[in-house]
C-alpha cells in the first residue's frame, strides 16, 4: 500500500515511483542537458536586485583602497594580506585562521535555521551561472523552447552561428572573471600592468590566468548546474544539516495532492482534487532539473523560480498563492503558518555574536608588534660591573602611518639599555625593521642566572604601542 496523508497519496512512498521526475541523467547514467524556463516574478525580482548589488560589489572591491591600502587583497605568493584595508601579516594566522572556523560555524547555524538559501540567491556560482551566462544564452538563443529546438536541429547556419557568437562571449566574460579574481590576489595595478606589458613579459601570469579563464569557460558552458548537483561539498552538508525545522522551498502536499489537470467551472475540492493543476511550470523553470513536488532534495538550490512560477499559474486560475513558498517540514506537516521562533532569534542572535567577536579580534590586533630574540648561541658578558646581553629586535608596524618609537626596560628596575643606535627609531607605515640592542644590568643586583625581562616600546607621545617579555641570563650563583 502507498503511504497515506489524510486522502493523499504521497508520490514516492514505499517504493512508488516519482512522477514528473526530471533529472539530469536518464536511466543509462547518460546526462540529460537542463533547459530552464526563463523565471519571472517577486522573487526573481529580488534576486535579480541582490545580484547587481553582489556583481556591483565584486568587480568594484579591487578598486576600493582604505587609508592607501586595498580593501581586499588575498596575495599567498608575498604573503600580503588585506581585509577591510588592513594589513595583515604571518603573525596574524591565527586571528586567519580563526575566522575561518567561525564562517564554517556560521555556515552551519546559519543551514540549520534558514536553509540554502545562501546557494539560490548568494553564491557565487548561482549569481554567474543564472545572472549572467544563462541571460546571454536567453539573449541570444531564445528561451526554453527555442534553445530545445535549436539543440535538435542539425548544424545549420543558424545553429553555428548562435553557437559560436554563445561561446565566444562566454570565454569574453571568463576572461573578464579570471583577470578580476587575480586583482583580489595581486593587485589592480598589477594585473593592468601585466596587460600593458604582454604575454612575453610575464607568461607565467598569463598562462595562470588563461587557465583559470578556461576553468571558468568550462564550468559556465558545459558543467553548470552539475556543480550544485555533484561537486559542490556544501549541497551534500546540507543533508544532516537540516530538520524539520529548517526553512526552504516545499510543496505543499496537504494542499497539492492530488494533483490533475486544470479544467473550467471544476469544483475540484468537491472531486477530491488538489490544488495542484499539473503543469509543471516549476519544473520547466528548475535551473538543477528536479520536480519540487517530489518533496525535498539535495539538488534544489532555493532560488524560488518555482515559487514564482507557480504563484503565476495560481493567480491565471484564481487559486490561492503558496502552493510551492518557503516554509518548514514541521509547517507543511502541522499546517500551522510559519512564524518568527525562539530557535530563529537565538541563532540570529547567536551569529551575530560570532560576526562582532570576529570583528572585535581584526580591530583588536594593535597597531605595532615588537619582538626581542636573543642571537642564536649568545651568552652574557661582563664589563664595567655590568652584566650585558645582546637581543635582535623585530618591529613590525602594521599601519600606513610613520612611527617615532622609544625602547625602555620596565622591569627589573635597574636594567637599562646601553646601547641602540638612534635615541628615536623611525618606522615607516607597513614596514618591518630589524637591528640589535644590548640591555645591561649591575652584577651585584643580579641574584639568578635567569631573571624576567619585559621591554616595551612607545611612541613620540609615550603611549605603550607593544610589549614583550623575554628572559636576562647571569652567571649561575649558588645560593646556600
Amino acid at each position: 500500500m502507498s503511504m497515506q496523508q489524510g486522502n493523499i497519496k504521497i508520490p514516492g512512498s514505499d517504493g512508488e515511483a516519482f512522477r514528473d521526475s526530471v533529472g539530469t541523467m536518464d536511466d543509462t547514467g547518460k546526462r540529460k542537458w537542463v533547459f530552464p524556463r526563463k523565471p519571472k516574478g517577486k522573487f526573481t525580482n529580488y534576486r535579480d536586485y541582490t545580484s547587481y548589488v553582489l556583481l556591483a560589489l565584486f568587480f568594484g572591491i579591487p578598486f576600493l583602497k582604505i587609508n592607501n591600502n586595498p580593501f581586499l587583497l588575498i596575495n599567498l605568493i608575498d604573503r600580503k594580506f588585506f581585509i577591510l584595508g588592513q594589513s595583515f601579516y604571518l603573525q596574524d594566522f591565527f586571528i586567519l585562521a580563526l575566522g575561518a572556523v567561525i564562517s564554517v560555524i556560521f555556515v552551519m547555524l546559519f543551514t540549520v535555521v534558514f536553509g540554502r538559501i545562501f546557494c539560490g540567491w548568494l553564491c557565487p556560482q548561482t549569481v554567474f551561472m543564472e545572472m549572467v551566462f544563462r541571460k546571454i544564452e536567453y539573449w541570444i538563443e531564445g528561451d526554453r523552447n527555442k534553445q530545445m529546438k535549436l539543440d535538435r536541429q542539425s548544424w545549420d547556419s543558424e545553429k553555428i552561428k548562435k553557437r559560436l557568437l554563445k561561446w565566444s562571449v562566454f570565454f569574453i566574460i571568463s576572461l573578464i572573471i579570471s583577470h578580476f579574481m587575480f586583482m583580489y590576489i595581486v593587485g589592480y595595478e598589477n594585473i593592468f600592468k601585466i596587460i600593458k606589458e604582454g604575454p612575453v613579459e610575464h607568461p607565467l601570469h598569463f598562462t595562470a590566468m588563461l587557465s583559470f579563464s578556461l576553468v571558468f569557460y568550462f564550468v559556465f558552458t558545459w558543467l553548470r548546474e552539475q556543480v550544485c548537483t555533484l561537486i559542490c561539498p556544501y549541497g551534500r552538508l546540507q543533508g544532516v544539516l537540516i530538520d524539520k525545522q529548517t526553512i526552504n522551498v516545499y510543496y505543499d502536499t496537504k494542499r497539492g495532492e492530488g494533483r490533475a489537470k486544470w479544467r473550467n467551472g471544476e469544483d475540484r475540492k468537491s472531486s477530491g482534487k488538489g490544488d495542484c493543476i499539473d503543469c509543471g511550470q516549476c519544473v520547466v523553470v528548475c535551473p538543477t532539473g528536479i520536480d519540487i513536488r517530489n518533496g525535498q532534495q539535495l539538488e534544489c538550490v532555493n532560488c524560488t523560480a518555482c515559487i514564482d512560477a507557480c504563484d503565476e499559474v495560481m493567480v491565471k486560475v484564481g487559486l490561492p498563492t503558496g502552493l510551492v513558498r518557503y516554509a518548514t517540514e514541521a509547517e507543511i506537516e502541522t499546517g500551522k503558518k510559519l512564524g518568527i521562533t525562539s530557535r530563529m532569534i537565538i541563532t540570529t542572535v547567536f551569529l551575530a555574536l560570532l560576526i562582532g567577536f570576529l570583528g572585535f579580534l581584526l580591530n583588536d590586533r594593535g597597531s605595532m608588534e615588537a619582538k626581542f630574540i636573543k642571537p642564536a648561541g649568545s651568552t652574557f658578558f661582563v664589563r664595567d660591573g655590568k652584566i650585558i646581553n645582546n637581543f635582535t629586535y623585530t618591529f613590525l608596524n602594521k599601519t600606513n602611518e610613520k612611527k617615532v618609537i622609544n625602547i625602555k626596560v620596565t622591569h627589573p628596575n635597574h636594567a637599562e639599555i646601553i646601547s641602540s643606535g638612534p635615541s628615536k627609531i623611525i618606522l615607516k607605515g607597513d614596514q618591518i625593521l630589524k637591528g640589535s640592542i644590548s640591555i645591561a644590568f649591575p652584577e651585584n643586583e643580579i641574584k639568578s642566572s635567569k631573571q624576567n625581562l619585559t621591554i616595551v616600546v612607545l611612541d613620540e607621545k609615550n603611549q605603550v604601542l607593544d610589549t614583550f617579555e623575554t628572559t636576562f641570563e647571569g652567571p649561575f650563583k649558588l645560593i646556600l
